[in-house]
């Protein structure tokens, strides 16, 4: 591959170079920087106003429902709305972050400076290829991952303050709750990042490569979202055919008819064994007890963390893939400056 610009001999003014290179970053980045905290500030207080204010108001009004004991009891119905609304928002709003920043990392990250011809002047000043894109992603990875599991945690608290207080509020196992409430997020973030620096050395288009950091993002969530019910050992629970469905409430991984044999068979959906024809059918399928193969809450944490340690090490893959795509684009690069910085 046709080299972008040979480095220049580094100076011996290192102790000077780190600020100025930080500097630097900061003033090159500042509106994105400015943007990310402005984000970060907002998302934060609308989950704090969400966890306090607007769950105690639909906390109460979901009391005055429930002790209600005519059809002419008044209840603030609002409340209630307000708080299943903002929910979905700001729920939303946690869930995209990943996007916006692989969105980001791959529109100016790497690939707007190799474009503009800024990084290769870069490079003649005394900054190392591998030195200069060591800060390009070390900076923005702390401000993600501070910004990123703040919003995590203050979504986590606030969906726990409605648990046994509002009818209505999302089950743990809820694909967006889920994925707004654990570290797998902010994993995923760093992924976004990184995909983004790696798109921008690879194509060097500023479009290009927030498309590919986009789908690369989505690509690898999408994966993590099907491979997430099988990265933990399930809990089985048989019950009895007089209820509608199998019992046990969680991430269901498989659902059947239990027979006289103990093998499994397919659930025909007919209903419990009291209702209708139904005997009949159980009765011809040797059908007796239902059984769910699925995740209890007490495995929320170990499949978010197991998921977790997945996207960091293709993160760290990804990383590793970028520094070499470098080395390849620039010749002989002295990847050890890079620890440096």
């Amino acid at each position: 591959m046709t080299a972008l610009a040979p480095p220049a001999p580094p100076s011996t003014g290192r102790r000077s170079g780190a600020p100025s290179l930080l500097r630097w970053l900061l003033r090159l980045h500042r509106p994105a920087l400015l943007v990310w905290v402005g984000l970060v500030i907002v998302v934060g207080a609308l989950l704090l106003w969400l966890g306090g204010p607007l769950t105690n108001a639909s906390a109460e009004a979901w009391k005055q429902y429930n002790d209600c004991k005519t059809d002419t009891c008044a209840y603030d119905q609002h409340a209630i709305g307000r708080y299943k609304d903002w929910y979905t928002y700001t729920t939303i709003a946690v869930v995209a972050v990943p996007f916006l920043v692989a969105a980001w990392s791959g529109a100016t990250l790497t690939s707007r400076e190799l474009e503009n011809g800024t990084a290769q002047l870069a490079w003649t000043q005394s900054i190392s290829p591998a030195r200069w894109l060591a800060a390009k992603l070390a900076l923005p990875a702390v401000l993600v991952i501070v910004g990123s599991g703040l919003l995590v945690a203050l979504h986590h608290w606030a969906w726990s303050t409605g648990q046994g207080r509002i009818d209505t509020a999302k089950n743990w196992y809820d694909i967006g709750t889920y994925a707004a409430n654990g570290t797998a997020t902010g994993a995923m973030a760093l992924a976004g990042l990184v995909s983004g620096a790696f798109f921008g050395l690879l194509k060097r288009n500023s479009l290009v490569s927030l498309i590919g950091s986009l789908c690369a993002t989505g690509f690898l969530w999408s994966v993590i979202a099907l491979a997430t019910p099988h990265l933990w050992p399930t809990v089985t629970k048989v019950s009895s055919l007089k209820h509608s469905v199998p019992s046990g409430s969680g991430i269901s991984v498989s659902q059947g008819l239990l027979t006289s044999t103990g093998a499994r068979i397919a659930n025909p959906q007919c209903g419990p064994i009291t209702e209708g024809n139904c005997r009949t059918v159980y009765t011809k399928l040797d059908a007796v007890s239902y059984y769910n193969d699925y995740h209890p809450y007490s495995h929320y944490w170990p499949l978010q963390l197991t998921a977790t340690a997945i996207i960091l090490t293709v993160t760290a893959t990804l990383t590793v893939a970028t520094f070499q795509l470098l080395k390849r684009q620039t010749g002989s690069v002295n990847f050890g400056k890079a620890a440096a910085v």
